[in-house]
């Protein structure tokens, strides 16, 4: 969000929070991309806020308190307050707990794919609808298609990736993997390392498709000790996985931090993974 959008959303959430009977006489931001993430204070409240016509708020509440209820290792809803989106000056607010970091070592792998595997087991349990991952990668073409949404990318990288886009959807179908209800996106980014664990977090990107695609936004030794991984079709997502991530980072509204910086060396690595295919 840009400096007076983030203003009025932070205020959006002040507001709610106060209405709710929630002690905030402020708010400090934790996170600023397509949503603002702001701790309230000094009620410690984590308030998600997105444009009411960019959000799925009431999605991600309904998913988050079902895999709670399945005993997943989930960030949790703030438990002082209904669960529910609320919507105030064009914005949609969720509330959430707020968990104090852990000041400790990074992750192992071990640790982060048996997390990752636990989530994996209560999305198996949980009922709800969501997109297949392939819609995911027909709005990343539909990006490439439009120059007026990419004006940015040359040429040759619209078709390199437009190509690889459609080569390795395919070939990830073709395999015929075993689907199931998915994070989308549980890289490190989307995990909290707390007291309770590693948590995850941000199911605004929930698909339906094979865990290999989950693994691939994991680092790259989580999936060494994740049972039953296909290998091959765990390369397959990951190149996938790259080439949407990379057109991501061209989309002219993309508020990823220097984000042209970051596509540009991912597009390095795509080709060199390309290369060994």
């Amino acid at each position: 969000m840009d400096a007076e959008q983030a203003r009025r959303a932070s205020a959006a959430a002040v507001a709610i929070g106060s209405s709710l009977g929630l002690a905030v006489d402020d708010s400090v931001v934790l996170n600023n991309s397509n949503k603002l993430i702001v701790r309230l204070v000094p009620c410690s409240a984590v308030a998600r806020v997105a444009p009411a016509d960019q959000q799925v708020a009431s999605f991600e509440v309904e998913l988050a308190r079902g895999l709670a209820a399945a005993g997943s290792p989930v960030g949790a809803l703030d438990p002082r307050v209904e669960p529910r989106a609320y919507e105030r000056d064009g914005f949609v607010v969720t509330l959430w707990t707020y968990y104090e970091p852990v000041a400790a070592e990074v992750a192992s792998p071990r640790e982060y794919a048996e997390a990752l595997g636990l989530l994996h087991a209560g999305m198996r349990a949980v009922e709800v609808p969501a997109p297949h991952f392939l819609e995911r990668v027909e709005d990343a073409q539909r990006l490439l298609a439009d120059r007026g949404l990419t004006p940015e990318l040359a040429d040759a990288e619209r078709e390199l990736l437009s190509d690889t886009l459609g080569r390795f959807s395919r070939a990830v179908v073709e395999r015929g993997p075993a689907e199931q209800l998915l994070h989308g996106e549980p890289h490190p980014g989307n995990v909290l390392r707390t007291s309770k664990g590693l948590l995850f977090i941000d199911f605004e990107t929930c698909c339906r498709g094979p865990v290999e695609f989950d693994l691939a936004h994991a680092p790259d030794d989580v999936a060494e000790h994740y049972p039953g991984v296909d290998q091959e079709l765990l390369r397959d997502c990951r190149i996938l996985m790259l080439a949407m991530i990379i057109t991501w980072r061209w989309d002219r509204d993309d508020q990823f931090p220097d984000g042209r910086r970051v596509g540009t060396e991912w597009l390095e690595q795509l080709r060199v993974a390309l290369a060994g295919c």
